[in-house]
């Protein structure tokens, strides 16, 4: 935002930027991904079928965070400018600032069995939409 101020030539600013974004963004999420592609090899060679389905749902849930987050902050950083609207900016970055710190928490939470049952008891009381409690 501060680039489109100056009076002199930016373009060479506005490539630093993008590369040094390309290499922040796409090197840590590649490196990730590699992980748990290690992971989900080793998964694969278990012979328990019950640890092969904790393990899928632990690195699935994780994998779904960390998409959302590298996946909204590349959104916002690595598309080109004549592609934002403000309004889309305020809605990705809500992805990568609020809801995927939110969801860590809330998988953690919900593979607990007391605060799973006490969530399906919940949602047992509330009316369902086009009934009347």
């Amino acid at each position: 935002a501060v680039l489109k101020l100056a009076c002199a030539d930016t373009s060479l600013y506005e490539t630093m930027i993008y590369v040094c974004c390309v290499l922040m963004l796409l090197l840590p999420f590649s490196v990730i991904s590699t992980s748990y592609l290690r992971i989900l090899v080793a998964v694969l060679r278990m012979h328990s079928a019950e640890g092969r389905q904790k393990a899928f749902a632990t690195c699935s849930s994780h994998m779904a965070v960390v998409t959302l987050f590298y996946g909204a902050a590349m959104i916002t950083y690595m598309q080109p400018q004549i592609y934002h609207s403000s309004k889309q900016d305020k809605v990705v970055s809500a992805f990568y600032t609020m809801i995927t710190p939110m969801l860590n928490p809330l998988i953690y939470s919900l593979r607990n069995k007391e605060v799973t049952g006490a969530l399906r008891k919940l949602m047992g009381r509330c009316p369902r939409s086009g009934e009347q409690g």
